[in-house]
């Protein structure tokens, strides 16, 4: 079926929500199915649900309809179900019960089965529509019209079996089982109410002339001033203006420890206010603020398909036509060589089998486990844009680390000025500065920063070029002048001092080289510290068994002591951007399925490029854009953490199908009564579809206990 051609639907695997900021209804088990009011999916016939949680916690309107009628459902059932004991009574009392039970109770899963016919989209309330619906049609004409049968339809006092009770049970037991799947596919969006509730409903607007109000946040505009006082959530991102406090960042971070932020400092909104009191300045608001864009980000990433998922829905495809000629060829088979009354067990035998084979808990079982995991992830500062990526993460056994800004700080600071030409220090800082001020790159900010704080005055620059990976060249007073590292040198055909530079190399030190009218007139060492968690990341990757690879377009020997230092297993350096690309694919060609962790302009096509990209969210939005998966406290140790998920959360799909599989390769034969004649075992439909609502439930807990799943 193509539901293009419905026009409240799209089906797209691409195609946006119908409206900005998540609003509108997707399908659980097929998120290509798009719609802009509540309804059922066109495909499984589920239940939509909105592509962003509310922050409410209130029950949804499809959970409130379905409790009450299967409350009202249980009222009739239980007279039903006395009367099925005294069958001298009569069948039309039975009826009288059974007849709003199964039409009223049960007109959704009609509904829906009628749907799936006519869109010619089979799927599980096709098989329980039909089950409950020839049971029930099967007891009204027996009541109605009781000479039509003949007497192989009839028991050995000549009674017509009746099975009111049995469709009144199956509608019954069905209402209860969506009920129980509604609430358990609703904790599974625990994660992202709980993002969406951090944030506070009223917060104190401060006027220029300082007094405070209080107003709704819906109110809040960019620029307003806002008080936060101890003990208060951030109402939105942020940048302090007075006072200053510690901030517990937990919640999107997962970062333990509170950090203390002061004037000129950013804020996060739904961050939590220690002790102290500040006044901010409102930067972002709505659908602009981080938070909400990690909730979007999460809400599209649980909606999307893990390729595991194209097993379940390739069996699942044919499943329901199977199911139908299963349930056929019981009947047939039954009603000629059944023992008597053959009609009788032919008729339930095949109910049984419509009941136990739907596929719902196959349906269920990845998705289920990928919205668990990706949640999870995101209450720990790990961000999963896709199911792709996490199922991918599992696979990978080769890691590129970046060096600048993932293993190290990416916060460079200048260690040390060799001149070596008549030129003073405060000429080759106030040349290099000049030169610097014209590039975004961040080795050129100490050297920026020293001008500043030597009070030098900058000098005018002309014919300004950046060689990307190299370093820049510009003409200062007529002058050719240029600084950067020895693929410059070399490609200006200037003699590098190496003596000079060899020591630098050995203390971890890039160095910078400047070049004033064809002469190297002086060596700037710059040092970037490593982060404190980069040792223990690298020891947790080697501890899950993975190659580590760093890249930089830094100098051989300095890249080698940090290597050595972090124990790492490779090195990749004097790399031009483009490098950086090749080396990924010759990873891929020689087989690896490799991640590439970097956080800078320059690694964003390696980050596409691999198998999984992962970007630290202290770096720039471009990198973070082009990777799926995006480390919030740019901390390597997340890398280990993010694995374990993966790991974790195939471990649970791979349960949850075996759990389907196996489900129904014993249910159907059981239902269609192959074991009979061995053991004289028949299944009742009633058990059946208890059997079926379990098998439901069951891939949901599963699922569930991942969300206490250590990482």
């Amino acid at each position: 079926m193509n539901t293009k051609n419905h026009s409240c639907c799209s089906h797209s695997p691409h195609s946006p929500p119908p409206h900005k900021h998540g609003r509108g209804y997707t399908c659980p088990m097929h998120p290509q199915i798009t719609q802009e009011q509540p309804g059922s999916c066109p495909l499984c016939g589920m239940a939509l649900e909105p592509f962003l949680p509310t922050g409410d916690e209130e029950e949804n309107g499809e959970l409130k309809e379905m409790s009450r009628r299967f409350w009202v459902s249980l009222l009739f059932l239980i007279p039903l179900l006395c009367l099925s004991f005294f069958p001298e009574m009569g069948g039309w009392i039975q009826a009288i019960f059974a007849t709003p039970l199964v039409l009223w109770g049960g007109w959704p899963f009609f509904k829906r089965g009628w749907s799936s016919l006519i869109r010619s989209s089979l799927n599980m309330f096709t098989l329980i529509s039909m089950g409950v619906g020839i049971s029930y049609l099967y007891s009204i004409i027996a009541v109605c019209f009781p000479s039509l049968f003949p007497d192989s339809f009839k028991d050995q006092h000549h009674h017509l079996a009746l099975y009111f009770e049995t469709a009144g049970v199956i509608t019954t037991l069905v209402l209860l089982g969506q009920l129980l799947e509604l609430r358990a596919r609703d904790k599974t969006g625990q994660a992202l109410r709980a993002l969406l509730n951090l944030t506070p409903k009223i917060t104190h607007l401060v006027s220029r002339d300082k007094s405070e109000k209080e107003i709704p946040l819906e109110e809040v505009k960019i620029g307003d001033w806002l008080r936060v006082k101890p003990g208060e959530k951030v109402p939105t991102d942020g940048i302090i203006l007075e006072g200053g406090s510690s901030l517990d960042e937990s919640m999107i971070s997962g970062e333990p420890f509170p950090l203390v932020k002061s004037r000129g400092e950013r804020v996060i909104g739904g961050t939590l206010n220690g002790n102290g009191s500040f006044i901010m300045q409102v930067e972002k608001i709505g659908g602009e603020t981080f938070l909400a864009k990690i909730v979007h980000l999460v809400s599209e990433a649980q909606r999307s398909h893990a390729p595991i998922q194209k097993l379940a829905d390739t069996i699942s495809s044919y499943c329901v036509p199977l199911t139908l000629l299963i349930a056929l060829i019981t009947f047939i088979i039954w009603s000629a060589i059944g023992p008597p009354p053959a009609f009788s067990h032919a008729l339930i035998n095949a109910v049984a089998v419509l009941m136990i084979a739907c596929p719902c808990a196959l349906g269920l079982a990845t998705p289920m486990s990928i919205t668990v995991g990706i949640g999870k992830g995101a209450m720990q500062g790990i961000l999963i844009k896709n199911a792709e990526a996490l199922e991918m993460l599992s696979k990978v056994d080769l890691i590129v680390i970046d060096k600048t800004g993932t293993l190290t700080e990416g916060r460079p600071s200048l260690s040390t000025i060799l001149c070596i030409s008549e030129k003073k220090e405060d000429e080759v800082i106030q040349l290099a500065a000049s030169l610097e001020i014209a590039s975004e790159h961040p080795l050129g900010a100490p050297l920026i920063a020293k001008a500043k704080e030597k009070g030098i005055e900058l000098l005018p620059l002309n014919d300004f070029k950046n060689n990307s990976g190299k370093g820049v060249i510009g003409t200062i007073h007529g002058k050719r002048v240029a600084i950067g590292n020895q693929r410059l040198l070399a490609d200006l055909n200037v003699e590098i001092p190496s003596k000079l530079a060899e020591p630098l190399y050995q203390e971890d030190q890039t160095v910078l080289f400047l070049v004033f009218d064809r002469k190297v007139v002086a060596l700037f060492g710059l040092s970037d510290k490593i982060k404190e968690s980069s040792k223990e990341g690298v020891e947790k990757l080697h501890q899950a068994a993975l190659h580590i690879v760093m890249l930089t377009g830094d100098n051989q020997k300095t890249a080698l002591a940090i290597a050595h230092k972090l124990n790492i297993d490779r090195v990749e350096a004097d790399l031009l951007p483009e490098d950086k690309y090749e080396i990924i694919k010759k990873f891929q060609k020689e087989g690896y399925k490799v991640a590439m962790v970097g956080d800078g302009i320059n690694d964003a096509p390696a980050l596409a490029l691999a198998d999984v990209g992962i970007a630290m969210g202290t770096g720039t939005d471009v990198a973070i854009e082009s990777a799926p998966l995006t480390l919030v406290k740019g901390d390597l140790r997340e890398i280990a953490r993010a694995r374990t998920l993966s790991l974790a959360t195939m471990r649970n799909i791979r349960q949850n199908l075996w759990f389907a599989f196996l489900y129904n390769a014993l249910g159907i034969p059981l239902a269609a009564g192959v074991f009979y004649p061995f053991f004289g075992i028949l299944l009742n439909p009633m058990i059946a579809s208890i059997a079926m609502t379990c098998s439901s439930i069951s891939v949901i807990i599963n699922a569930l206990r991942l969300k206490k799943q250590k990482i």
